[in-house]
């Protein structure tokens, strides 16, 4: 059985929420439809004619990129421009386009923690923390015999995680009442008779950032016509989002050192260094994309360097003077999302039970040429 294309959409928006984005950003859906059913999903950086056409081979209905197609409001839908050829070959073959970026830059085990990892970098930290993610309390009474269905159903949809624990939750059987109106159409019992039934109390924590999807997963699960249920915001740390990540090497080693251990772990040709190549740098700071704008923030977090794409000239010389040195592997370095995407939605699909396959697209959108 093919997964619909919401169905993919919902698993990946639990790994990266939408609430996880910076605001204004281009992300979710971008082109097409989701209501359909889905064979293959492409997971591409960048959505360019080679990576349409790559989809078309493959026969995938789902494109998932970090890049946008769309940035802004169209003028026009003119098909003898470069973009316009793009959204008609899309539609023609009828592929949907999704965009998860910052909220993929910024998700737990996203972009940044992918970028941080092949450089063995430990203790990591946020770089830059946004906000965070409010934890909730949800209470739902649920006839006997039905408990398991409608809190699985919760659980599939992201609730019940504390720590490292899931399917975190507490239960204790009662009695409810309830009469139903005239016009009702109750589960249980008949109008204008008061019920008793034996009940189940279901507590689970939620996340904020997912709220939504596990209320409506629990309500489709539950079998009354009207559910009994309470949210309760809670007084505890949630889970703290941001871009960027800082860690520690675990030992000094030289800024040259570094360099070509970035070049091997991002697989490019050359980076960009600001620096003396024979100071020891430890800690690290990593932000996939463009980060010189994040500069003070990796000083700030006492790092000796920052890995980061599309540092400007003036920014080069402000980070020599206060002293940080700077890698720039360049913006596609993102490219680890294609199989970190991937990979997580094969796992998720196939705990789901579904046929549906995603594969990292293998078209270079690299624009620049190294010589």
């Amino acid at each position: 059985m093919f997964a619909k294309g919401q169905t993919i959409i919902q698993f990946l928006e639990r790994f990266a929420p939408k609430a996880y984005a910076v605001p204004d950003d281009k992300i979710g859906l971008q082109l097409g439809s989701l209501q359909k059913d889905v064979g293959k999903v492409l997971v591409a950086l960048d959505v360019t004619e080679e990576v349409v056409q790559e989809a078309v081979r493959e026969q995938a209905g789902l494109i998932v990129a970090h890049h946008a197609i769309i940035y802004r409001p169209l003028a026009h839908l003119r098909t003898d421009t470069p973009a316009g050829r793009l959204y008609e070959k899309l539609i023609k073959e009828d592929i949907a386009v999704y965009i998860a970026h910052t909220n993929l830059d910024t998700a737990e085990g996203g972009v940044n923690d992918w970028l941080a990892a092949p450089l063995g970098l430990e203790k990591l930290q946020i770089l830059d923390e946004l906000h965070e993610d409010a934890l909730k309390k949800l209470v739902v009474f649920v006839p006997e015999g039905h408990e398991d269905q409608v809190r699985q159903a919760m659980f599939a949809a992201g609730a019940g995680h504390i720590g490292q624990y899931s399917s975190c939750s507490f239960n204790i059987a009662g009695t409810g009442t309830f009469l139903p109106q005239e016009g009702t159409t109750p589960f249980i019992g008949s109008p204008g008779r008061l019920e008793r039934v034996r009940e189940v109390r279901i507590e689970t924590i939620v996340p904020g950032s997912l709220e939504r999807k596990v209320v409506q997963a629990m309500l489709k699960a539950h079998p009354y016509e009207e559910a009994a249920y309470d949210l309760y915001p809670l007084d505890l740390p949630g889970k703290r989002i941001g871009l960027g990540r800082v860690g520690t090497l675990a030992e000094a080693v030289t800024l040259d050192e570094l360099v070509r251990r970035t070049k091997a772990a991002y697989d490019v040709p050359m980076v960009r260094v600001v620096g003396d190549l024979q100071r020891p740098v430890r800690k690290v700071a990593v932000l996939g994309g463009s980060g010189s704008r994040y500069v003070s923030r990796a000083l700030h977090a006492g790092a000796d360097v920052l890995i980061t794409g599309d540092i400007d000239y003036h920014t080069a010389h402000d980070a020599l003077a206060a002293g940080i040195a700077l890698i720039d592997p360049g913006h596609n370095v993102e490219k680890v999302m294609k199989a970190g995407v991937a990979d997580y939605l094969n796992t998720a699909l196939r705990e789901g039970g579904y046929e549906t396959t995603a594969v990292a697209s293998q078209v270079n959108t690299e624009p620049f040429q190294f010589r």
